[in-house]
């Protein structure tokens, strides 16, 4: 395992659909991470395509990864 999928990294929200609380964020260097309205660590569950966030990685099993505490940049 890589011990830098787990450090904060910086990304960019390119898909968010409130509706199912689904969404994807592309990480800075490419790596493309889905993530559920649960893991945004303001509360709010919703977050606009386009914004800047930071993230974790976690494993949720079976290979997979999903970006975990994700907050907003800037505000």
């Amino acid at each position: 395992m890589d011990p830098a999928r787990f450090a904060r990294l910086r990304g960019t929200v390119v898909a968010f659909d409130r509706s199912v609380g689904l969404g994807e964020v592309r990480a800075d260097g490419g790596e493309c991470y889905r993530f559920h309205a649960t893991r945004i660590a303001d509360g709010l569950r919703a977050v606009d395509v386009g914004a800047t966030v930071e993230f974790t990685v976690a494993a949720v099993g079976l290979g997979a990864w999903e970006a975990v505490e994700l907050a907003a940049v800037g505000l």
